[in-house]
């Protein structure tokens, strides 16, 4: 079996981590053509030593070392792994040469998800999700025609808010939003995931990847994590994908796309469906998230329905007033508040890469202001 060629954006990273575990447990399938990473070199360089690729890049070397290792390369798929809107310019430039992407990076999708699709239907390359939920949905519509597609169900955590009022979350602290009951990730990540806004960047997701509207696109929250997604078909019928939340499930996924990894031989009915082997069941519930407890999720749903660059404001926007929130300035509360003055103040233009650069930069600077405003007033 010839050995696929990968490349790597954000090889210290979570993600990236955990491909690189993924391929190193089956080197006769992989071979590592292309590693780049922000600022911890010295990580990289354990990295480079044991996997030997062509071409390794950090910061230092800029976008000219992303799109090295992204296209120079020469991968057969590319793992976009970094944070924010430091490689698009590279991500692109591999769809354009017709390399297979596995998108890791939701700002991407989220923000320039719509160009990138045109891109990619232009030059051949194929955008696989890496997300445990989009890879799950991935997994239930391949090979359905699209429109037999009456839905789709992304679940999310509920995360550690989710019993929590209105008023019980307003005033919560940093530490109450890391407590996420399932899953590891880094602190952004994790208040997104107490505010439902990453189901709603999701969402966003879903909408590029299988080109549904947002009426078509659901949420169900799911405390467990082991029921990842859901296809609805128009004869009624749901087929929906379980799994341990364990990201190297969607990251092996996405590699070997359209074959499967043969290294977690699971005999046990009951663990397969996300139960313990010591037990004798196990249970999975659902339910509808509330949009007055969790309103950057509407927020969310009514970027998409805005369109052009409206997702990528929503997106930066979220950002800053994250990290506000992180350091003390505004209260959890006000995260929402926040964006929605972004919202109503952007105004429309025609979708190019610079037009989503503005939309990034003017998203910032407004809700810098926002919080400040609020801020003034703790």
């Amino acid at each position: 079996m010839k050995r696929k060629r990968v490349a790597i954006l954000g090889s210290t990273g979570s993600i990236g981590r955990q491909a690189l575990d993924v391929i190193g447990r089956h080197p006769e399938r992989f071979e590592v053509v292309g590693l780049a990473a922000g600022r911890n070199v010295d990580l990289l360089a354990e990295q480079v030593a044991n996997f030997r690729p062509h071409i390794a890049a950090t910061a230092a070397d800029g976008p000219d070392g992303l799109r090295a290792v992204a296209v120079d390369s020469k991968p057969d798929i590319l793992l976009a792994a970094t944070d924010g809107a430091v490689a698009f310019d590279a991500v692109f430039a591999a769809v354009d040469a017709g390399i297979d992407v596995a998108v890791a990076n939701k700002e991407l999708i989220v923000a320039a998800g719509e160009l990138l699709f045109r891109h990619a239907k232009a030059s051949g390359a194929r955008l696989l999700p890496v997300d445990s939920e989009h890879s799950a949905i991935f997994q239930c519509v391949d090979g359905e025609p699209h429109e037999r597609i009456a839905g789709i169900v992304l679940t999310a955590s509920g995360g550690p808010f989710w019993t929590r009022t209105k008023d019980e979350m307003r005033d919560a602290t940093v530490a109450d939003a890391l407590k996420h009951p399932t899953w590891q990730m880094g602190v952004k990540n994790t208040i997104d995931s107490a505010s439902l806004m990453n189901k709603g960047l999701e969402v966003i997701e879903a909408s590029r990847f299988f080109d549904l509207p947002a009426e078509k696109i659901h949420v169900l929250v799911h405390r467990t994590s082991v029921a990842h997604g859901f296809a609805i078909f128009t004869d009624g019928n749901v087929v929906g994908q379980f799994a341990a939340p364990d990201m190297r499930l969607p990251i092996g996924y996405a590699l070997v796309y359209p074959d499967r990894l043969a290294d977690r031989i699971v005999t046990d009915a009951l663990v397969a469906l996300g139960g313990r082997a010591a037990e004798q069941a196990t249970t999975l519930g659902f339910e509808r998230p509330d949009l007055e407890r969790f309103p950057c999720l509407g927020l969310a749903y009514r970027a998409l329905a805005a369109g052009g660059t409206a997702p990528a404001a929503l997106s930066a926007a979220n950002e800053i007033a994250v990290a506000a929130f992180v350091d003390g300035k505004i209260r959890f509360g006000d995260i929402a508040p926040c964006i929605a003055e972004v919202l109503d103040a952007l105004a429309g233009e025609e979708l190019s890469l610079e037009a989503v650069r503005r939309a990034d930069r003017f998203a910032r600077e407004r809700a810098t202001v926002a919080v400040a405003q609020r801020a003034s007033l703790a």
